[in-house]
């Protein structure tokens, strides 16, 4: 069952380095939350922070809190975030190249709460969701293409039976096709219960999964609300989608063919 998440002023440094400034957002039971911004925005920062997996990279909070369903993530160990119900796919389709898909997906259920019956439903779910790891379960996951890889990693990322997953840049360096399949993927997996937060550098993609967004710049929220009212601002065209504002390039055409001609001047 999913559960709702709730990040409050969050700030976050790296040494002398300000990452997050008192970042706050919420994901609702059952939604898709996008959160957008440039390199260096503190995207995958944020989903550090609620995974507890900040130390690794030598990052600390210094102020906010985080709740999930209720209760603090302050303080709790990685692993116990994920028995809590949060579980982070990261960037780069991190998965163990040298192992199987079968133990690459095996090594996802060990922080799971169940025993052998939810291990092997979770299986059986992921199986459904990306036939091609049943039929490749004995190769091994490093000569998997990109995209069956991005497939892996979200596989085994669902293996703990999360109601709360954390996608970083899902979609990074796939084909677009690929990419939308991706998506599609992510949609089934909301559909059937589990809530998502989603960094994505691809804007079109995020915007069109997410029911909420939120952008991030230097560190701080400069705008949230509805993602189809993000998708239609000026800003967030110009600079996430690649649009420029028609009206104001049709001025500037109109300006320039009724500009009047000068004459070259002559002695």
């Amino acid at each position: 069952m999913a559960a709702s998440l709730e990040v409050r002023a969050l700030s976050v440094d790296y040494g002398p380095v300000r990452a997050l400034r008192e970042v706050t957002v919420d994901v609702p039971e059952g939604a898709i939350v996008t959160v957008l911004g440039g390199n260096g925005a503190g995207k995958s920062t944020l989903l550090r922070a609620i995974s507890r997996t900040l130390a690794y990279c030598r990052g600390h909070a210094t102020g906010g809190s985080i709740r999930f369903d209720g209760r603090p993530l302050d303080g709790l160990s990685p692993a116990r975030v994920v028995a809590a119900g949060v579980v982070q796919v990261p960037e780069g389709r991190q998965v163990f190249a040298r192992m199987t898909v079968a133990d690459n997906l095996r090594a996802g259920a060990l922080g799971a709460r169940g025993g052998r019956r939810e291990t092997a439903a979770a299986l059986a779910r992921v199986h459904e969701l990306f036939p091609v790891l049943a039929d490749r379960a004995h190769q091994r996951a490093g000569l998997l293409s990109g995209g069956e890889q991005q497939m892996l990693a979200l596989g085994r990322g669902l293996m703990s039976g999360p109601r709360l997953l954390l996608l970083d840049e899902p979609s990074l360096g796939l084909a677009p096709l690929m990419a939308t399949r991706i998506a599609e993927t992510i949609q089934e997996i909301n559909a059937r219960g589990t809530s998502v937060l989603l960094v994505e550098q691809n804007a079109a993609i995020a915007l069109r999964l997410a029911s909420t967004a939120y952008v991030l710049d230097v560190g701080e929220v400069a705008l949230a609300g509805p993602a189809d009212e993000l998708a239609a601002s000026d800003e967030v065209r110009r600079r996430y989608l690649g649009v420029v504002d028609e009206d104001a390039a049709a001025d500037a055409v109109q300006a320039e063919v009724s500009a009047p001609t000068l004459r070259r001047w002559t002695p």
